[in-house]
């Protein structure tokens, strides 16, 4: 059978004498070759999906890869993607850069400029080893696929604009649903879930940001298991540590965090920090909240646009959800759309603040009463997305019902989008 070989090269002329060298090897099959980090992932998560066979078994990735540095990308496709063989080709051939790889899940190193012998030894080494781990998850029962769980950012266009809430409530509808859980709370600064849960934690995320290699104990150690089953991965205590989270610990952190669990929500808050522009770019879906009201519509658009600049997310690639939602008020979520660029969720969070209040103050969000309608539109936009069945979350979070709670984009057309 020949071994699948899938090339990530982002320089073109280094494309064409990988790809013709591979082309030569015996019983090699190399595949279509994939350009940056981001088509790479989403390739192998597209064919995992389908089953694990469909993976190639060796993925030769080059120094020069991009956006994502070459050793991040590793470290990632080793967590998803545990039956995928790496190798990584790289004018560095020193012993240091040999150890970080190996230490980031590549299972080879081919120095530059290529050569066929080295090359061949290396693929058939591989291509051997991702065979005998193929064998293994194919009679392992519960082995974990590669696929990874679901990645859910939740940001505030402004200060005040309640993504906090909406994250608490987005990961407890998740948990309830039956989904492993994680809360992240990346706003570190200024970060409040631990107020909002009435939770003190002395480990934060910080504990993590200077750990080369986050295995699953080192991870138990750092999370807080709530009482609602979520885990919680709070902020420092201390907000000035928050810069020790650099954009690169974000991936090694959000990577592990999507190896464990089945759906991880990180409140990443309002301010743009290194760290919650990587998590944003990594989430598989990016929600940016905001309330109707000018102030916080146009921080919503200059965020879609710094994010668009910055190419840390397209506009297109970022829902908005409308928070403290009235039938009255002038701007509603169509507008939005057309001033912001981007998706509108179809569940607006209605304006309810007293029911809140009691909560909030004591630190029991997540004792909300099942009957809150801000409470019901948030397990119907975690419905939405598709992080809870919709007969579940009725069961558990109330009834969505649109004269009082969740109102839909779609009911909002049907009557001139007059909310």
């Amino acid at each position: 059978m020949p071994t699948r070989i899938l090339p990530a090269v982002g320089d073109a002329d280094a494309v064409r004498s990988l790809t013709t060298l591979l082309s030569q090897l015996p019983d090699a099959e190399p595949v279509p070759p994939v350009a940056d980090s981001t088509q790479l992932v989403d390739t192998l998560a597209r064919l995992a999906a389908e089953s694990i066979e469909e993976l190639p078994e060796i993925v030769v990735v080059h120094e020069r890869i991009g956006p994502v540095p070459a050793l991040e990308l590793i470290r990632e496709v080793a967590l998803r993607f545990p039956a995928v063989g790496v190798i990584l080709v790289t004018s560095d051939a020193s012993p240091g850069l040999f150890s970080a790889a190996m230490d980031s899940g590549a299972r080879g190193l081919v120095a530059l400029p290529l050569g066929y012998e080295e090359l061949v030894n290396r693929v058939q080494a591989v291509a051997q080893w991702s065979v005998g781990v193929r064998r293994h998850l194919g009679h392992g029962g519960d082995v974990f696929s590669g696929v990874g769980g679901r990645v859910v950012t939740v940001s505030g266009a402004k200060g005040g604009v309640g993504a906090t809430l909406a994250a608490i409530q987005i990961a407890l509808a998740a948990q309830a649903s039956g989904h492993s859980t994680a809360l992240v709370d990346m706003d570190l600064q200024s970060g409040d879930v631990a107020s909002y849960l009435d939770v003190q934690f002395r480990r934060s995320v910080v504990d993590l940001a200077g750990i080369a290699d986050i295995s699953p104990r080192v991870l138990a150690d750092a999370v807080f298991r709530h009482d609602t089953g979520v885990a919680l991965l709070l902020a420092p205590g201390e907000g000035e540590r928050g810069e020790e989270v650099t954009d690169r610990a974000t991936r090694q952190i959000v990577s592990a965090l999507r190896s464990r669990y089945e759906v991880v929500v990180l409140d990443c808050g309002a301010q743009m920090s290194g760290a919650g522009a990587a998590a944003v770019e990594m989430a598989d879906t990016a929600l940016l909240l905001t309330t109707p009201d000018v102030v916080a519509v146009r921080a919503a658009k200059r965020t879609v646009r710094m994010w668009d600049r910055l190419q840390v997310r397209k506009a297109e690639e970022t829902t908005v959800v409308v928070n403290r939602h009235t039938r009255g008020t002038e701007i509603q979520p169509p507008l939005i759309q057309r001033i912001t660029g981007t998706a509108v969720a179809g569940t607006a969070i209605p304006a309810h603040f007293k029911e809140l209040q009691s909560a909030v103050d004591a630190g029991r969000i997540h004792e909300l009463d099942h009957r809150s309608v801000v409470k019901q539109a948030l397990w119907a936009l975690a419905a939405e997305l598709g992080l809870v069945k919709v007969t579940e979350a009725a069961q558990k979070g109330g009834r969505f019902r649109g004269d009082r709670g969740a109102v839909s984009l779609r009911r909002r057309r049907e009557t001139g989008g007059g909310g």
